[in-house]
């Protein structure tokens, strides 16, 4: 038995109405986006060039200041030894004394400064190193540069007996950076966590704006501080200053400061942000853009840049730092 096509007729007065008349479809809802984190701010605000007028403006205050000081301490202690000898050369020698520990200061600022100028250009000659002799001499100056530090001695002579078996320059690029580095960006790691962590809990917990930008910048700064004496950096107090605008500079360039919350879905899962209070939102995210200045700080105090291989990973630093923080849900 063969079957043959059927044809039906449809009534054209009951058809569907005009496509005109449809109601409009609804957009799906768009949920509020998080302002600007504590750390998105204190990044903004410490990343800003001041202008050369403030520069100016800042300097001829200082110099005017220190001026004054200095004639009202000579007054001060010329005119205490009139009145009151024995008083007035004991005061004098305090401030011999405190004159001697602020040049010893500076010094010391000088000191760190150089050493973060010098990390500075062991960092560009290892991107510019493109041959055997050129890593040789930059394998040199890395040593060097990390000799008589303990921690790294076993692994300065490790890697002083197997360069000679590296006849090709990024291969022994690669090497110094497994021997000499690697240990050195494990422990920079663990302190980008621990700040992480700390900015993060410290958001949730505490319903304070300025809680949060404070917080955010003085784990930053101490995080930062960390990760450069790790490297070798030892940053003084304006050394500090100088490497933190330099770190937040990086971020600005490379546009890593913009946004936390793109991490943290993969991270914890779409139905437990959903489900998170705003101040743990808010949390989270500063916990994200806290390990994002970790990293920036380890690229921009790190002796040589990161190989493909080495680079770490700002997803899986969140993850590790904040995974326990709030449980997942299946």
């Amino acid at each position: 038995m063969s079957k043959k096509p059927v044809l039906f007729e449809l009534d054209e007065d009951a058809g569907a109405p005009p496509v005109a008349e449809a109601p409009p479809v609804p957009e799906p809802a768009v949920p509020e986006p998080l302002p600007p984190s504590a750390m998105e701010q204190a990044a903004r605000i410490a990343a800003r060039k001041p202008s050369r007028l403030a520069r100016w403006f800042w300097a001829l205050l200082v110099a005017v200041v220190g001026a004054m000081a200095s004639v009202a301490a000579w007054d001060f202690a010329t005119g205490l030894i009139a009145r009151v000898p024995v008083l007035g050369w004991a005061v004098s020698a305090g401030l011999a004394l405190l004159l001697l520990l602020a040049l010893a200061m500076g010094l010391r600022e000088l000191a760190a400064l150089s050493r973060l100028r010098r990390v500075d250009t062991l960092r560009h000659q290892a991107a510019e190193v493109a041959d055997l002799a050129a890593a040789r001499a930059f394998t040199n100056r890395l040593e060097g540069f990390y000799k008589g530090r303990e921690d790294l001695t076993w692994h300065q002579a490790r890697l002083a007996e197997r360069q000679a078996e590296v006849l090709d320059g990024d291969a022994l690029l690669l090497l110094a950076e497994e021997e000499l580095l690697v240990p050195l960006d494990a422990l920079a790691l663990r302190e980008v966590e621990a700040a992480a962590r700390q900015v993060a809990t410290v958001t949730a917990i505490v319903p304070m704006a300025l809680a949060d930008i404070l917080t955010a910048l003085v784990s930053s700064l101490r995080m930062i501080r960390r990760v450069a004496g790790i490297y070798g950096g030892r940053p003084g107090v304006f050394s500090s200053w100088r490497l933190t605008r330099a770190v937040l500079a990086h971020l600005a360039a490379t546009g890593a400061v913009a946004a936390g919350d793109d991490l943290l879905e993969p991270v914890l899962g779409g139905s437990v942000l959903s489900k998170l209070s705003r101040r743990f939102g808010e949390g989270l995210v500063n916990g994200a853009l806290s390990a994002r200045v970790g990293i920036a700080a380890m690229e921009v105090c790190r002796p040589m840049p990161f190989s493909q291989k080495r680079k770490p990973s700002t997803r899986k630093v969140v993850q590790r730092a904040l995974t326990g923080l709030f449980s997942k849900e299946k």
